[in-house]
C-alpha cells in the first residue's frame, strides 16, 4: 500500500469485497493474532498493536463495513493515532486557534486606538510557530508510526484473503 506523501495525517482507503458484512466482520472475530488485537462494534472493526509492540506513535486502523450491491461490500479504512492522543492533539491546535484569534483582536483593537501592538504582533507570530510545529510534529509521528501502518494494512489484506508484497524498505 503506497502511502501518499501529502497534508493528510490521517491516511484513508477503500476497498471493495466480494463478501457479505456479516461474513467480512466475522473474518475479524476472535482473531488475537499477535501483535494485533481487534476490537469489533456494529459494522465497524478497530485494529491495533498490543502493549509490547505499541508505542506513543503507534497507529490504529479503524475500519468500516458498508454493504453494497449483490453480496459485495465496501470497506472504508482509516488510520490514525491512539484516540486519546488524536483528541489531544485537536485540543492543542483549537487553543492555539483561539489564542491566535484573541490576539489578532488584541492586535487590531490596540492599532484602532493608537497604542502599540508589537507585543501581539510578537505573540501571533508565536502562534505561527506552534502551528508550524504541531505539523511538523504530526508528519514526523506518522513517519515513525509508517511501518506499523503497513503492518495493520497488511493484517486486513491477509485477513480479508488479499495478497501484499511486503514493502522493500522500513521508514
Amino acid at each position: 500500500m503506497a502511502l501518499p506523501n501529502s497534508i493528510v495525517l490521517r491516511p484513508r482507503f477503500q476497498l471493495i469485497l466480494n463478501e457479505n458484512v456479516l461474513v467480512i466482520i466475522e473474518l475479524f472475530k476472535n482473531s488475537a493474532e499477535p501483535p494485533f488485537i481487534t476490537r469489533i462494534s456494529d459494522h465497524h472493526v478497530f485494529i491495533k498493536f498490543n502493549k509490547t509492540e505499541s508505542n506513543f506513535w503507534s497507529p490504529q486502523l479503524q475500519i468500516e463495513i458498508l454493504d453494497q450491491e449483490e453480496g459485495q461490500s465496501k470497506v472504508y479504512g482509516l488510520f490514525g493515532p491512539n484516540p486519546t492522543l488524536w483528541t489531544f492533539f485537536m485540543f492543542i491546535h483549537f487553543v492555539v486557534a483561539t489564542l491566535f484569534i484573541t490576539i489578532g483582536t488584541w492586535a487590531y483593537s490596540s492599532h484602532a486606538i493608537g497604542k502599540t501592538y508589537g507585543l501581539q504582533i510578537g505573540l501571533l507570530a508565536l502562534m505561527v510557530l506552534i502551528w508550524t510545529a504541531l505539523y511538523f510534529i504530526g508528519r514526523r509521528g506518522k513517519r515513525k508510526g509508517r511501518h506499523q501502518m503497513q503492518c495493520l494494512h497488511n493484517f486486513l489484506m491477509q485477513r480479508v484473503g488479499i495478497h501484499v508484497m511486503e514493502s522493500p524498505h522500513k521508514d
